[in-house]
């Protein structure tokens, strides 16, 4: 059965830095499509980061030179390096991940953390 496990969120002020992680376990974690969503409260979803099986990657605008997503294929784990950050920043965030990219860009990826929250105050 497959998991994803997502870890390092907290609280920081405006500027602070967080990395989180996704521990991923019981699929072939090479071949997947790999990414990060976030949800504010009362919010629709929103994508943030995606990593391909080949380290190509994609990012939001408002991420962009902010956010790093990486990927250790040896270690199974998904990250996402998140600086300067600013309280719009602040959400759930989710790992996930599925072989098709367009299932990841649609939001309908066959897998899903459970997401770790994320607090930025000003």
């Amino acid at each position: 059965q497959p998991r994803l496990l997502e870890s390092g969120g907290g609280s920081v002020q405006t500027g602070g830095a967080l990395k989180l992680s996704c521990a991923v376990s019981g699929v072939r974690f090479s071949s997947l499509i790999l990414g990060w969503f976030r949800q504010a409260p009362g919010k629709t979803r929103e994508r943030v980061a995606f990593i391909g099986d080949d380290m190509s990657t994609l990012y939001i605008d408002s991420v962009k030179g902010r956010f790093t997503i990486s990927r250790d294929n040896r270690k199974n784990t998904l990250y996402l390096q998140m600086n300067s950050l600013e309280p719009e920043d602040t959400a759930t965030y989710f790992c996930v991940a599925d072989q098709y990219p367009s299932k990841l860009w649609d939001g309908n990826a066959d897998y899903w953390g459970q997401g770790t929250q994320v607090t930025v105050s000003s």
